[in-house]
């Protein structure tokens, strides 16, 4: 099993630190290569002149490589809302039909078509959180429902932000292309820990930021854009100089070529030449794929494992079925509502987890061990009682 990770961090052995999904810590390296950023920023006469687009491929190749993706597939974008946007241009869902979302996603996944359904006349359905836990299976039933309007797409998160609930996309995506309907999917709470694989599941588009789970910055993300989504109809939703073919400063004509670049990059954000956050992402990044996702999850399902173990019994609390959770988040629901104040009382104990719709989610990452387990099942069955 890997090991715990918890050296390559400045984390103190005193503190209990349970809330990877809401934002991680930066590895030290992750925290130097912002460092040297800011210092190349400080003397950007220094620069070669082909370190930016090093930059922008390094970045890209690392995300690349998390998801199974050609580079050439993946954009440099700011943001999930933006990366939904920016397939939102892309896809028109018919008048009369249906878009699929999740109860309660996250709101990066859901507001585009809320926002466009009215004046576009399609519906926007609502797959509400099944009894069992089970997102996976109420999606399909959405989807295949007997005499309900067309399916165009299912914007989606594949792992549930608030319960943990985790989706076995690949079925669903089938299901959604024989009907020729389109995935987008927000895989914030996925990539780098759960396995992901495009070319397997072959989504529409896929997002994910790296502030979280890869160990990066704020205002870093990637955008996968499918083959097919790469055609004219693939506009992007700025127009920036290195989208289209032949646009370049030290040239003339200036404007020589407008049409556009080939592939994903002409989906990246305008201002791309972060040089502060481009390299933090592609350390962070290389570090998780360093060590796989199937290593890393099986790491953090032990101590999700642990933890709920060690809550068996406990009053008051319930836990989802592990067959329908994902390995790195262990969300508790409190039937009679959650103790008032319970996240703060716990992270005066030195415990910190976030409070989520009502319940308790932890989401321990490589640096956690079997003593932050142990630990936050001792404060909360010592706050509980």
């Amino acid at each position: 099993m890997l090991p715990s990770q918890r050296t390559l961090f400045d984390l103190p052995r005193e503190v209990c630190y349970l809330n990877a999904a809401g934002w991680s810590p930066l590895p030290l390296a992750v925290q130097e290569a912002g460092r040297a950023g800011v210092a190349r920023k400080g003397r950007p006469w220094e620069l070669a002149p082909d370190f930016a687009a090093a930059q922008h491929e390094r970045a890209r190749a690392a995300a690349a490589r998390l998801i199974n993706a050609d580079p050439g597939d993946v954009a440099l974008i700011p943001s999930v809302s933006y990366g939904v946007a920016t397939a939102g241009k892309a896809l028109r869902p018919p008048a009369g039909s249906r878009v699929l979302v999740l109860e309660d996603d996250h709101s990066s996944p859901v507001l585009e078509w809320t926002t466009r359904a009215p004046a576009e006349g399609f519906a926007v359905e609502t797959v509400r959180r099944p009894g069992n836990g089970d997102w996976t299976a109420a999606l399909l039933e959405a989807v295949e429902r007997p005499g309900a309007p067309p399916v165009a797409l299912a914007s989606v998160s594949s792992v549930h932000w608030s319960d943990g609930g985790v989706l076995a996309l690949d079925g669903v995506a089938r299901t959604l292309r024989a009907r020729g309907a389109a995935l987008v999917v927000d895989a914030t709470h996925a990539v780098g820990v759960v396995r992901t694989d495009v070319a397997v599941l072959d989504p529409d588009f896929l997002v994910f930021p790296t502030y979280k789970w890869v160990l990066g910055p704020y205002g870093r993300a990637f955008l996968y854009v499918a083959k097919r989504r790469q055609g004219e109809e693939g506009v992007p939703l700025e127009q920036t100089s290195h989208g289209r073919r032949g646009i370049a400063a030290d040239r003339v004509p200036y404007l020589r070529d407008l049409s556009f670049a080939p592939g994903a990059r002409r989906f990246d954000m305008g201002e791309r030449d972060h040089f502060v956050s481009l390299e933090m992402a592609a350390v962070g990044m290389e570090m998780m794929a360093g060590w796989g996702a199937d290593a890393i999850a099986g790491r953090l399902r032990a101590l999700t494992d642990r933890m709920a173990e060690g809550l068996r019994g406990a009053a008051g609390v319930r836990l989802a079925d592990a067959r329908v959770r994902a390995p790195h988040l262990l969300c508790l629901e409190f039937p009679d509502g959650m103790p008032e104040g319970l996240d703060g009382r716990l992270a005066a104990e030195g415990v910190h987890a976030a409070p989520r719709l009502g319940r308790l989610r932890l989401s321990p990452h490589v640096y956690n061990d079997e003593e932050d387990a142990d630990r936050f099942v001792e404060a909360f069955r010592k706050l509980a009682r």
